[in-house]
């Protein structure tokens, strides 16, 4: 990443897994049947939202953890031809171990 994204409040900057050029048996998929990748790594992590009485709630995801997100979720950004999602804590569904 060339430049510093810094995530406000509890958004979380993830980058996706690669789509799938090809199924299991080697045909090559066109463009209009690949996948929107609901998974990825964690990148950076905002500081967290901030309650009723003005204190920090802190996000429960760090960097470097491997997540699967809601589908349509998120803002994609593209910085050096490569893809990331800005997304709420919210909509991170699953950690994977």
């Amino acid at each position: 990443m060339a430049k510093k994204l810094e995530p406000l409040g509890s958004r979380i900057l993830i980058k996706p897994v690669k789509i799938q050029e090809k199924t299991k048996s080697g045909l090559f998929l066109p463009d209009l049947v690949k996948e929107v990748p609901q998974e990825g790594t964690v990148i950076a992590v905002g500081p967290g939202r901030r309650n009723d009485k003005g204190l920090r709630i802190p996000v429960e995801i760090k960097t470097g953890d491997h997540v699967i997100y809601a589908k349509f979720s998120g803002t994609q950004y593209q910085d050096e031809a490569q893809d990331y999602y800005l997304i709420d804590d919210s909509q991170i569904l699953a950690k994977l171990e």
